[in-house]
C-alpha cells in the first residue's frame, strides 16, 4: 500500500506535475508512422500528457508536433493546409513550420522602411533606431521535436536539449520483421503497465483450463506460484520468474520494466521480443502501443491475426467495459480461466480498467507476487525526485558511446533445474542483437 500523495505523484502527468515533468524528459510515442502515411497528408489532432496538439508531415515528409490552437485567435490547426513548408491555419492563413516558427501572416501589412510599428516592444528603450521586424518573426508557436524510428513517431515535450533516442534493438528491426499497433485503454497508464510487470497473473487471467502436449503455454498451469526475483538495472528493472515444469526442469522468463512507462518481455516471440509502451493521453486514458519483432524472419500472420480481429479500425478493443468484454460464462467453466477468449489484451483491459480510471492504491494489500511492482514504484518515485532536484532522470542518454542496450534481454526458456537461471542467458545476449 502507498499513500494518497505517492499515488498522486505516480499517476498525474499533466504539465507541471512531478510525474508529468518526468515523462517529458523522455521521448514518448506520439503516433504510429502509418497514421501519417505520406508527405502532405491530413494532420492528426491528438492529446498527449494532457496537452492538445496536432501532428503533421510537411511536403518533405518531416513530422512536426505543434500546439493544436493557432497563436493568432485559437483556431484548430488540425484542419489546416499542408503547403509552402508547413501547416497553414484556415482562419487567416498563418503558416507554421515543424519548429513552430511563423513563416507567413498574409493578412498583415508589410512594415515600411524605417517604420517601427513592427519592431519589438522594447525597441523604444534603445537610443539607436531598430530595424523594422515583421510581426510573424515575433511568433513562436508551441512546438516539440520529433524523431521517426521503427514505425513510430516519437516526440520530446521536455525542456532544454533532448536526450538521444535510446538505441533499442526493436527500433532497428526491418519493417517486414515487425508488427506495430496501438489501442485505447480507459485507465491511467500506470495500472496497465503494472499489469505487464506482474508475472504471476499469467497463471490465472491468461490460463486455459487444459493444454495439449507440447503446448508452449503449458508452463502457466504447471506452476501457478512462480519464484520471482527483481534486479535493478540502469534501464529500470529486470524480473526473473521461474516455474517448475518437471522434476529436473524449470521455465525461466526474463521480462523488464524500462523507464518510465515501458515493458519488454518475450511475448511468445522465439526470435525477438514484445514491447508495450503506455503513453498517457491524460490521467484517465492512455494509448497502449504494442510492438512485436523478430530478428531473423518475418512475423507469421498467425502471430498478428488476433490484433486484426480484436482491434477496430478506430483503434479500440472489440471487447470493452460497455459489453463486459464479451465474457462467456460457459467458456469460463470449460475452456479458459477468464471466459474472454484467447486475446490477452482484452483480458488485461478487463482487470486494469476494472480498477477504475485511476486505481486507488491506498486500499491495496500487497504480497510476494507484487515484489517487482513494489520495486518499480520506488524506482519511479526516485526518478521523479531526481527531476525535482534538477538532475537528469535515469536512462537519459546523451553520449552516443553509451547508447547501447545489449543487456536489455527478454526471454522465455525451459532449462535444467541445476542451471543458474540468473546467468544462463548472458553468454549469447550481445551476439543475438540486430546489427546497427
Amino acid at each position: 500500500m502507498i499513500s494518497k500523495e505517492e499515488n498522486d505523484l505516480l499517476t498525474q502527468t499533466n504539465r507541471g506535475t512531478p510525474c508529468g515533468e518526468l515523462m517529458r524528459r523522455y521521448w514518448q510515442p506520439a503516433a504510429l508512422s502509418d497514421e501519417l502515411p505520406e508527405p502532405g497528408c491530413a494532420p492528426v489532432p491528438l492529446r498527449l500528457l494532457g496537452e492538445d496538439l496536432v501532428l503533421f508531415r510537411d511536403e518533405h515528409g518531416i513530422p512536426g508536433l505543434l500546439g493544436l490552437h493557432c497563436s493568432h485567435r485559437g483556431a484548430d490547426l488540425s484542419y489546416g493546409r499542408i503547403e509552402d513548408g508547413g501547416l497553414r491555419c484556415l482562419y487567416h492563413g498563418w503558416l507554421y513550420d515543424v519548429g513552430g516558427h511563423c513563416l507567413e501572416q498574409p493578412g498583415e501589412p508589410e512594415p515600411l522602411a524605417g517604420d517601427q510599428a513592427g519592431a519589438d516592444a522594447d525597441a523604444s528603450a534603445s537610443p539607436l533606431p531598430a530595424a523594422p521586424r515583421r510581426f510573424h518573426e515575433r511568433i513562436q508557436h508551441p512546438a516539440y521535436p520529433c524523431v521517426e524510428k521503427g514505425g513510430l513517431i516519437f516526440a520530446y515535450l521536455g525542456p532544454g536539449e533532448p536526450p538521444l533516442l535510446p538505441a533499442y534493438e526493436f527500433l532497428d528491426s526491418r519493417p517486414e520483421f515487425r508488427f506495430v499497433t496501438k489501442y485505447l485503454q480507459e485507465c491511467n497508464y500506470l495500472q496497465a503497465n503494472e499489469g505487464n510487470i506482474d508475472q504471476t497473473h499469467l497463471s490465472y487471467l491468461h490460463r486455459r483450463l487444459s493444454y495439449s502436449s507440447g503446448d508452449s503455454q503449458a508452463y502457466l498451469a504447471a506452476d501457478t506460484a512462480p519464484t520471482l526475483e527483481p534486479e535493478i538495472t540502469d534501464f529500470g528493472l529486470r524480473l526473473y520468474s521461474v516455474r517448475r515444469t518437471g522434476a529436473e526442469r524449470i521455465h525461466v522468463k526474463i521480462s523488464n520494466f524500462v523507464y518510465p512507462n515501458v515493458s519488454v518481455f518475450s511475448g511468445g516471440m522465439r526470435d525477438g521480443y514484445s514491447v508495450h509502451l503506455h503513453v498517457p493521453i491524460d490521467d484517465e486514458r492512455h494509448w497502449k502501443y504494442v510492438y512485436h519483432f523478430g530478428r531473423s524472419r518475418p512475423l507469421s500472420e498467425g502471430h498478428v491475426a488476433g490484433f486484426r480481429k480484436e482491434i477496430t479500425n478506430d483503434r479500440r478493443l472489440v471487447r470493452t467495459r460497455s459489453n463486459r468484454y464479451l465474457q462467456d460464462r460457459d467458456e469460463l467453466k470449460a475452456e479458459t480461466f477468464s471466459g474472454m477468449g484467447s486475446f490477452f489484451h482484452a483480458q488485461d483491459a478487463c482487470v486494469t480498467e476494472g480498477a477504475g480510471p485511476i486505481q486507488d492504491r491506498t486500499r491495496e494489500n500487497l504480497g510476494y507476487t507484487d515484489r517487482a511492482l513494489f520495486t518499480c514504484r520506488k524506482l519511479l518515485l526516485g526518478a521523479i525526485q531526481a527531476v525535482q532536484d534538477g538532475e537528469d532522470p535515469p536512462l537519459t542518454v546523451r553520449n552516443p558511446a553509451e547508447n547501447r542496450f545489449a543487456h536489455l534481454v527478454a526471454r522465455a526458456d525451459e532449462i535444467p533445474s541445476d542451471v543458474d537461471w540468473r546467468e544462463y542467458w548472458k553468454a549469447d545476449a550481445i551476439a543475438s542483437q540486430v546489427p546497427a
